[in-house]
């Protein structure tokens, strides 16, 4: 490890040096491609610098333990179990930056929810859901704009597709794909009993252009008009967009903006994502040690996450956790979760890397 750390700090040092040349910029990509090389490497290079420096500090304190000045040697036993600790520390954080990284994590997202068994009931859990994304996309200062909503006329929702962009969004949740099941006395149950409905959402990396070669040609495009709760129009004009591909058989449709333009780029952006989400899936499908490494397997159909309303808790089932603050949660605080289950995840690539 130490030795791949050396060399890449002396590949640090070589981008600071190409980046320090004005010339580099007359190549607006090359510079582009540079500075990325060295945001990637900065946190990896701070802290494989502290570790060197802390390394040092112990060797020192390792010299005056087995030097002859008394005084010197008791501020030095007081202080090397602190710095022994810290080196143990920065060992471990350097062997989870140097865990291969998800070239996804700093993509926008486009995320879908839909009601699933629970009929109404589902519905109005998936609107909760969709405040609770909102929410924590307002509190990252993340962007979010609806593509496309089916709601139902007591205000749940059937089916919506939005996107939330933001550095880092898929990193943070990208864990959240899977099936989300709610236990709560819906207000229209008069007798208190308490149902069980469930809830699909999917987390899909927003797709670059080059990353999915899409021919227009094997796609349909239709144009409807935009529609409301109980099939009420909402505007007087085929604004909105479906598209098909027939090699997939994958619909979009896309209908929150007023422009058909706007919508028809909107659609096919979900278009490709969609199309690299199978890559994606076929890609993970083939490594499966890799996917034994990570939390939860990424099938839509597994239930992830239990909220029960009368007790006051979420529960994530692939980690264990049970957090009693719901009511929080569903307000956009989910740090605390996300953060366990990211840990969890790199604990078992690093469990995996070791035992490789």
């Amino acid at each position: 490890m130490l030795e791949k750390l050396a060399f890449l700090e002396e590949k640090y040092r070589e981008l600071e040096e190409k980046l320090a040349d004005p010339n580099l910029y007359n190549d607006p990509a090359l510079a582009a491609k540079l500075l990325k090389e060295q945001k990637e490497l900065t946190p990896i290079i701070e802290c494989y610098r502290n570790y060197c420096s802390t390394e040092k500090e112990l060797s020192d304190l390792r010299e005056i333990l087995d030097g002859n000045d008394a005084e010197l040697r008791e501020m030095a036993q007081e202080e090397f179990p602190e710095v022994k600790e810290k080196l143990a520390s920065l060992e471990h954080e350097l062997k989870i930056l140097l865990l291969p990284t998800d070239p996804n994590d700093d993509k926008n997202v486009i995320v879908e929810i839909r009601g699933g068994a629970g009929g109404e009931e589902a519905a109005l859990f998936a609107h909760s859901l969709y405040r609770m994304y909102s929410m924590y996309a307002e509190s990252r200062r993340w962007g979010i704009d609806v593509v496309s909503i089916n709601e139902t006329e007591l205000g749940g929702i059937k089916e919506i597709s939005f996107v939330i962009e933001g550095a880092g969004a898929y990193s943070r949740l990208k864990f959240e794909s899977g099936v989300h099941r709610v236990q709560r006395v819906p207000d229209t149950e008069s007798s208190g009993r308490i149902h069980t409905s469930t809830v699909t959402v999917a987390v899909l990396p927003e797709a670059e252009e080059v990353e999915v070669e899409l021919n227009m040609a094997d796609v349909d495009v239709d144009t409807f008009r935009a529609s409301g709760a109980g099939g009420q129009h909402v505007n007087k004009t085929e604004s909105a967009i479906r598209l098909t591909h027939r090699p997939t058989g994958i619909v979009v449709e896309c209908q929150d903006e007023r422009s058909q333009h706007k919508n028809k780029d909107r659609a096919i952006k979900i278009l490709r994502t969609k199309l690299y989400d199978i890559q994606m899936q076929e890609q993970a499908s083939q490594i499966a040690a890799e996917r034994k490494s990570q939390v939860g397997t990424g099938d839509r159909s597994e239930r992830i996450r239990t909220y029960n309303y009368p007790q006051g808790r979420v529960t994530d089932h692939r980690i264990g956790l049970t957090l009693y603050k719901l009511e929080q949660f569903m307000n956009g605080d989910l740090d605390e979760m996300v953060d366990a289950i990211i840990t969890a995840d790199q604990a078992e690539k690093l469990k995996a890397s070791e035992n490789a």
